[in-house]
């Protein structure tokens, strides 16, 4: 949904294709954990195959996004190397995650696949203003921080992702949620880190 501020906005560029590697082979999975070890935090995100049935418990996580400054890594459920990279880098102490509205995430990855993500931080609470009463969605914070409009199709964010084949539009969406979650992050500490 796009608001009229939002059309005022130039649109926000978000990550290449080319800097987009989708996990599928044990070296593709080594190269993952190589680069997402190294970092100090990481943008972290997961996307399910919608549900439209009442009642009807969804099956996610179907794909997890991890995006160092440079690369957003994309695991698809179901690949064998990629569990193993992922219990590894979101079990690490050492590395903060964040991302946002990742309570959902974290419980779906938990009992689909027995991760225990640690040292997660939801930006969607933790940006959020001291008189702000709701929580803080990607779009919002891209237009509050970059002055630029996020694109969020609602076409994309309810197609199956559950396919073995992901669209480059899918790819570029799910890859751009965890990246901008980490640009988001940054601009935000060194906000913080500067003395008014």
């Amino acid at each position: 949904m796009t608001t009229e501020s939002d059309e005022l906005l130039p649109p926000y560029d978000g990550i290449q294709l080319s800097d987009v590697r989708m996990v599928k082979s044990a070296k593709d999975a080594a190269d993952a954990l190589t680069a997402l070890s190294a970092m100090d935090v990481i943008g972290f995100d997961t996307e399910s195959k919608p549900t439209f049935v009442k009642g009807e418990v969804s099956t996610g996580p179907h794909l997890v996004q991890l995006a160092t400054d440079e690369t957003a890594f994309l695991f698809q459920i179901g690949a064998e190397p990629a569990v193993d990279v992922l219990k590894a880098v979101l079990e690490s102490p050492a590395i903060l995650k964040v991302g946002f509205g990742l309570q959902d995430d974290v419980k779906r990855l938990r009992a689909k696949l027995g991760i225990e993500a640690t040292n997660v931080l939801d930006l969607s609470t933790a940006l959020r203003k001291k008189n702000e009463r709701n929580t803080l969605g990607a779009k919002t914070a891209v237009a509050r921080y970059f002055g630029q409009a996020l694109q969020k199709s609602k076409k994309i964010t309810t197609t199956n992702w559950a396919l073995p084949r992901l669209s480059e539009k899918q790819i570029l969406y799910a890859a751009d949620d965890a990246h901008v979650a980490l640009k988001i992050y940054r601009h935000w500490r060194s906000e913080q880190a500067v003395p008014r």
